[in-house]
Protein backbone atom coordinates (compact mmCIF):
# COMPACT_ATOMS: atom_id res chain seq x y z
CA UNK A 1 0.00 0.00 0.00
CA UNK A 2 2.51 2.14 0.98
CA UNK A 3 4.38 1.70 -2.34
CA UNK A 4 1.15 2.26 -3.94
CA UNK A 5 0.86 5.74 -2.56
CA UNK A 6 4.23 6.82 -3.30
CA UNK A 7 4.22 6.07 -7.16
CA UNK A 8 0.87 7.97 -6.78
CA UNK A 9 2.12 10.82 -5.64
CA UNK A 10 5.28 11.14 -7.94
CA UNK A 11 2.64 10.56 -10.57
CA UNK A 12 0.55 13.69 -9.78
CA UNK A 13 4.07 15.18 -9.38
CA UNK A 14 4.87 14.81 -12.80
CA UNK A 15 0.58 15.67 -14.09
CA UNK A 16 1.68 18.60 -12.27
CA UNK A 17 4.27 20.05 -13.91
CA UNK A 18 2.44 21.02 -17.20
CA UNK A 19 0.70 23.82 -14.61
CA UNK A 20 4.03 24.78 -12.67
CA UNK A 21 4.89 28.38 -13.65
CA UNK A 22 8.31 29.82 -13.94
CA UNK A 23 8.69 32.75 -11.35
CA UNK A 24 10.64 35.23 -13.75
CA UNK A 25 8.97 34.23 -16.70
CA UNK A 26 12.14 33.37 -18.17
CA UNK A 27 13.60 30.40 -18.93
CA UNK A 28 17.06 29.35 -17.50
CA UNK A 29 19.45 27.85 -20.33
CA UNK A 30 21.32 25.55 -17.68
CA UNK A 31 17.03 23.99 -16.74
CA UNK A 32 15.55 23.49 -19.84
CA UNK A 33 13.53 21.05 -17.79
CA UNK A 34 12.35 23.55 -15.35
CA UNK A 35 8.68 23.30 -15.27
CA UNK A 36 8.87 19.79 -14.23
CA UNK A 37 11.89 20.47 -11.80
CA UNK A 38 10.21 22.52 -10.02
CA UNK A 39 6.86 20.19 -9.66
CA UNK A 40 9.89 17.62 -8.21
CA UNK A 41 11.57 20.19 -6.30
CA UNK A 42 7.72 20.99 -4.42
CA UNK A 43 7.21 17.31 -3.99
CA UNK A 44 11.35 16.74 -1.87
CA UNK A 45 10.33 19.89 0.39
CA UNK A 46 6.78 18.02 1.10
CA UNK A 47 8.69 14.94 1.88
CA UNK A 48 11.29 16.73 3.82
CA UNK A 49 9.12 18.49 6.05
CA UNK A 50 6.49 15.93 6.76
CA UNK A 51 9.59 12.81 7.01
CA UNK A 52 13.12 13.77 6.54
CA UNK A 53 13.60 16.82 8.70
CA UNK A 54 11.46 15.65 11.73
CA UNK A 55 13.67 12.52 12.16
CA UNK A 56 17.04 14.40 11.38
CA UNK A 57 16.03 16.99 14.08
CA UNK A 58 15.24 13.86 16.67
CA UNK A 59 18.43 12.21 15.07
CA UNK A 60 20.68 15.40 16.16
CA UNK A 61 19.17 15.97 19.29
CA UNK A 62 19.07 12.04 20.59
CA UNK A 63 22.69 10.89 18.77
CA UNK A 64 25.45 12.31 21.00
CA UNK A 65 27.72 14.40 18.65
CA UNK A 66 31.05 12.04 19.13
CA UNK A 67 29.04 9.20 17.96
CA UNK A 68 27.79 11.01 15.09
CA UNK A 69 31.04 11.92 13.88
CA UNK A 70 32.52 8.82 14.55
CA UNK A 71 29.71 6.99 12.54
CA UNK A 72 30.21 9.68 9.97
CA UNK A 73 34.18 9.26 9.54
CA UNK A 74 33.59 5.05 9.46
CA UNK A 75 30.95 5.72 6.38
CA UNK A 76 33.44 8.29 4.69
CA UNK A 77 36.15 6.02 5.08
CA UNK A 78 33.96 3.00 3.54
CA UNK A 79 33.31 5.85 0.20
CA UNK A 80 36.78 6.79 0.02
CA UNK A 81 37.72 4.48 -2.88
CA UNK A 82 35.52 6.61 -4.75
CA UNK A 83 37.78 9.18 -4.70
CA UNK A 84 40.93 7.61 -5.27
CA UNK A 85 39.25 5.59 -8.03
CA UNK A 86 37.86 8.70 -9.67
CA UNK A 87 42.04 10.42 -8.71
CA UNK A 88 43.67 7.83 -10.69
CA UNK A 89 40.80 8.45 -13.72
CA UNK A 90 41.68 12.07 -13.77
CA UNK A 91 45.69 11.22 -13.63
CA UNK A 92 46.06 12.58 -9.84
CA UNK A 93 48.41 10.37 -8.90
CA UNK A 94 50.05 12.39 -6.35
CA UNK A 95 46.64 13.18 -4.50
CA UNK A 96 45.62 9.56 -5.28
CA UNK A 97 48.93 8.18 -3.47
CA UNK A 98 48.32 10.63 -0.78
CA UNK A 99 44.51 9.16 -0.39
CA UNK A 100 45.33 5.86 -0.34
CA UNK A 101 47.82 6.60 2.76
CA UNK A 102 44.67 8.55 4.64
CA UNK A 103 42.68 5.84 4.00
CA UNK A 104 45.34 3.17 5.36
CA UNK A 105 45.98 5.73 8.40
CA UNK A 106 42.64 6.00 9.14
CA UNK A 107 41.78 2.19 8.88
CA UNK A 108 44.52 1.18 10.80
CA UNK A 109 44.93 4.15 13.23
CA UNK A 110 41.65 5.47 13.38
CA UNK A 111 40.16 2.09 12.82
CA UNK A 112 38.03 3.83 10.50
CA UNK A 113 35.76 5.82 13.44
CA UNK A 114 38.87 8.49 14.15
CA UNK A 115 40.39 10.83 11.39
CA UNK A 116 44.27 10.89 12.86
CA UNK A 117 45.22 11.08 8.99
CA UNK A 118 43.81 15.11 8.86
CA UNK A 119 46.21 15.84 11.37
CA UNK A 120 49.03 14.34 9.87
CA UNK A 121 48.42 16.33 7.44
CA UNK A 122 46.58 14.71 4.59
CA UNK A 123 43.41 16.30 3.54
CA UNK A 124 40.46 14.84 2.75
CA UNK A 125 39.59 15.57 -1.17
CA UNK A 126 36.53 14.83 -2.73
CA UNK A 127 35.91 13.49 -6.38
CA UNK A 128 33.39 11.20 -8.00
CA UNK A 129 32.63 9.63 -11.50
CA UNK A 130 30.67 12.60 -12.16
CA UNK A 131 33.44 15.13 -11.81
CA UNK A 132 36.23 12.76 -13.78
CA UNK A 133 33.35 12.54 -16.46
CA UNK A 134 33.35 16.53 -16.33
CA UNK A 135 37.16 16.11 -16.72
CA UNK A 136 36.79 14.28 -19.80
CA UNK A 137 35.47 16.81 -21.49
CA UNK A 138 31.73 15.21 -20.97
CA UNK A 139 28.88 18.75 -20.29
CA UNK A 140 27.18 18.40 -17.49
CA UNK A 141 23.69 18.52 -19.62
CA UNK A 142 20.25 19.90 -18.39
CA UNK A 143 19.50 20.75 -14.83
CA UNK A 144 17.57 17.72 -12.80
CA UNK A 145 16.04 17.67 -9.75
CA UNK A 146 15.35 14.11 -8.79
CA UNK A 147 12.26 13.14 -6.51
CA UNK A 148 13.68 12.47 -2.96
CA UNK A 149 17.57 12.87 -3.93
CA UNK A 150 17.86 16.33 -4.92
CA UNK A 151 20.11 18.39 -7.51
CA UNK A 152 21.72 16.23 -9.74
CA UNK A 153 22.08 16.85 -13.76
CA UNK A 154 21.90 14.65 -16.73
CA UNK A 155 25.57 13.93 -17.12
CA UNK A 156 26.11 13.11 -12.80
CA UNK A 157 22.65 11.12 -12.05
CA UNK A 158 23.70 8.42 -14.11
CA UNK A 159 27.35 8.78 -13.00
CA UNK A 160 26.20 7.80 -9.41
CA UNK A 161 26.15 4.55 -10.04
CA UNK A 162 29.64 4.08 -10.75
CA UNK A 163 30.21 5.68 -7.51
CA UNK A 164 27.81 3.44 -5.72
CA UNK A 165 29.87 0.26 -7.17
CA UNK A 166 33.53 1.84 -6.23
CA UNK A 167 31.93 2.34 -2.88
CA UNK A 168 32.96 0.00 0.03
CA UNK A 169 29.29 0.12 1.48
CA UNK A 170 28.03 -1.58 -1.48
CA UNK A 171 29.76 -4.99 -0.84
CA UNK A 172 29.02 -5.59 2.69
CA UNK A 173 26.83 -8.84 2.68
CA UNK A 174 24.61 -7.90 5.84
CA UNK A 175 21.62 -5.90 3.96
CA UNK A 176 20.76 -4.37 7.21
CA UNK A 177 24.18 -3.27 7.69
CA UNK A 178 24.50 -1.93 4.60
CA UNK A 179 21.55 0.57 4.15
CA UNK A 180 21.58 0.67 8.08
CA UNK A 181 24.76 2.95 7.26
CA UNK A 182 23.43 3.95 4.20
CA UNK A 183 20.27 5.70 6.22
CA UNK A 184 22.16 7.31 9.19
CA UNK A 185 24.90 8.67 6.73
CA UNK A 186 21.83 10.44 4.83
CA UNK A 187 20.43 11.58 8.66
CA UNK A 188 23.37 13.30 9.85
CA UNK A 189 24.18 14.74 6.13
CA UNK A 190 20.30 16.34 6.71
CA UNK A 191 21.07 16.64 10.02
CA UNK A 192 24.05 19.29 9.80
CA UNK A 193 22.25 21.53 7.71
CA UNK A 194 19.26 22.45 9.57
CA UNK A 195 20.97 25.46 10.45
CA UNK A 196 20.81 26.23 6.86
CA UNK A 197 16.91 26.08 6.66
CA UNK A 198 16.36 29.73 7.41
CA UNK A 199 18.49 30.86 5.06
CA UNK A 200 16.67 28.94 2.28
CA UNK A 201 13.41 29.53 3.39
CA UNK A 202 14.28 33.16 3.20
CA UNK A 203 15.54 33.48 -0.36
CA UNK A 204 13.05 35.18 -2.73
CA UNK A 205 12.96 31.76 -4.96
CA UNK A 206 14.35 29.10 -2.70
CA UNK A 207 14.20 26.42 -6.16
CA UNK A 208 16.40 29.32 -8.24
CA UNK A 209 18.58 29.17 -5.04
CA UNK A 210 19.14 25.60 -4.91
CA UNK A 211 19.66 24.97 -8.19
CA UNK A 212 22.19 28.37 -8.85
CA UNK A 213 23.97 27.39 -5.85
CA UNK A 214 24.53 23.19 -6.67
CA UNK A 215 25.40 24.19 -10.48
CA UNK A 216 28.31 26.26 -9.22
CA UNK A 217 29.18 24.03 -6.78
CA UNK A 218 29.31 21.32 -9.10
CA UNK A 219 31.82 23.36 -11.48
CA UNK A 220 34.36 24.59 -9.18
CA UNK A 221 34.50 20.75 -8.23
CA UNK A 222 35.02 19.84 -11.62
CA UNK A 223 36.96 22.79 -12.64
CA UNK A 224 39.38 22.08 -8.95
CA UNK A 225 38.20 25.55 -8.30
CA UNK A 226 39.88 27.12 -11.37
CA UNK A 227 36.25 28.99 -12.45
CA UNK A 228 35.32 32.24 -14.81
CA UNK A 229 32.37 34.00 -14.48
CA UNK A 230 31.75 33.70 -18.35
CA UNK A 231 28.11 32.69 -18.72
CA UNK A 232 27.45 29.64 -21.13
CA UNK A 233 24.41 27.14 -22.22
CA UNK A 234 24.17 24.18 -20.08
CA UNK A 235 26.36 22.56 -22.85
CA UNK A 236 29.23 22.95 -20.94
CA UNK A 237 30.53 23.43 -16.92
CA UNK A 238 31.10 27.00 -17.11
CA UNK A 239 28.58 29.12 -14.91
CA UNK A 240 26.98 32.39 -14.48
CA UNK A 241 27.39 33.98 -10.89
CA UNK A 242 24.59 33.41 -8.52
CA UNK A 243 22.31 36.58 -9.13
CA UNK A 244 23.62 39.44 -6.09
CA UNK A 245 20.57 38.70 -3.97
CA UNK A 246 20.03 35.29 -3.66
CA UNK A 247 23.03 34.92 -1.38
CA UNK A 248 23.79 31.56 -1.84
CA UNK A 249 26.46 29.94 -0.83
CA UNK A 250 27.61 26.92 -3.06
CA UNK A 251 28.83 24.99 0.00
CA UNK A 252 26.03 25.54 2.17
CA UNK A 253 22.72 24.72 0.96
CA UNK A 254 20.82 21.63 1.42
CA UNK A 255 19.60 19.71 -0.98
CA UNK A 256 15.83 19.15 -0.93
Amino acid sequence: METRTCLAALAATFFLAGCASIPSGKADPRDPLERVNRSVYRFNVAADRAIFRPVAKAWRAVVPRPVRRGLSNFVGNLEYPVTIINEVLQGKLTDGGRDVTRLLINSVAGLGFFDPATRAGFERHDEDFGQTLGKWGVPPGPYLMVPLLGPSSLRDAPAKLADEYTNGRHYIQDANVRWGLWAADKLELRATLLDADATLERSYDPYAFVRNAWLQRRQYLVKDGAVDETPADFGDDTLPEVAPDSGADPGGVKPP
